[in-house]
């Protein structure tokens, strides 16, 4: 099993949702880009706050598997995990309704780094996950 870095707890609002009454599937995506955003901001800097600086961070590549619908108003979990591949990052992020902990989604990232347009080796990504890197080698 997983040992996830982050989480954080939403709720689905109704206009999330499609005709059949349960979440859009592409609203996952957003629950876990939303995710991503704050759990970057644990680490004391934001997308924005990169963008500044000529550093872009971007998706390459997004895998969400479905499997357990929300539906309006359930309240849910998405939890990040990340490991280095290369000069990507990969986060891997899974979607719990709450209060059962039903896997709803499960998702595999994959994020590169542009500096002043240009693909870097991803060192930015070791910079700003140095704590969580040697956590994780120790």
């Amino acid at each position: 099993m997983r040992e996830f870095e982050f989480e954080i707890e939403m709720k689905v609002r109704d206009y999330e949702c499609d005709l059949q009454g349960v979440v859009n599937n592409s609203n996952y995506q957003h629950y876990m880009e939303h995710a991503r955003h704050e759990f970057l901001e644990t680490t004391g800097t934001s997308f924005s706050a990169l963008h500044d600086q000529g550093i872009d961070v971007m998706v390459a590549r997004i895998d969400i598997s479905y499997k357990h619908p929300l539906r309006g108003s359930d309240r849910f979990v998405v939890k990040v995990a990340y490991e280095r591949e290369g000069v990507k990052l990969i986060f891997f992020e899974d979607i719990y309704k709450l209060p059962e902990q039903t896997l709803c989604a499960r998702g595999r990232i994959e994020a590169i780094c542009l500096q002043n347009g240009k693909l870097t080796r991803g060192e930015l990504f070791d910079t700003i996950f140095i704590d969580k890197v040697k956590k994780k080698q120790e």
